[in-house]
């Protein structure tokens, strides 16, 4: 239900806000301002979005959880997305989104809703199963396999998704 108020209001804020500050500055000066936030969103969202990447580098080498630089990432990539979008309601919120302590309050609170059960990184844990009569082999490859009827030619038509 949420989801439908939200693309219920966002344009209906955005078009009020387009007929308040159309009037107040004129049609080719809020034309300018849409176009240059969206220029100046794509810089930051470039910018940040770089800096988030090295973030999640990092935790990667130090092995360390990528929770909160995979969730900075997908913010500035919403933030990305909502400040191109034309709209000055938009462009608050993907601004809001570029700055540091908004994500990380978003993230705090993503995180105070989401329970993670449990996660591990780094040390591998193999478990094998193995038949009881036989030893494991390394060169032995378990799978499943469907008998072609007599009827189809290793030249048949196939379903598209080969090429033959």
């Amino acid at each position: 239900m949420w989801l439908f108020v939200a693309f219920l209001a966002i344009p209906l804020i955005e078009i009020a806000l387009f007929i308040q500050i159309g009037g107040a500055i004129g049609l080719w000066s809020t034309l300018a301002v849409v176009v240059l936030t969206a220029i100046l969103g794509t810089w930051l969202v470039r910018a940040q979005g770089q800096m988030a990447l090295r973030d999640l580098q990092s935790s990667f080498n130090r092995l360390d959880n990528p929770t909160e630089p995979l969730a900075h990432g997908a913010m500035i990539l919403i933030s990305g997305a909502l400040l191109l979008t034309p709209g000055f309601f938009t462009d608050a919120v993907g601004f809001a989104l570029l700055m540091p302590p908004v994500r990380m309050a978003v993230f705090k609170y993503l995180k105070s809703r989401v329970k993670v059960t449990s996660f591990q990184m780094g040390q591998e844990t193999h478990m094998r199963r193995e038949h009881p009569q036989r030893a494991a082999r390394d060169d032995v490859i378990e799978g499943e396999f469907t008998e072609v009827p007599p009827g189809k030619s290793p030249n048949h038509p196939g379903s598209g998704w080969t090429k033959h």
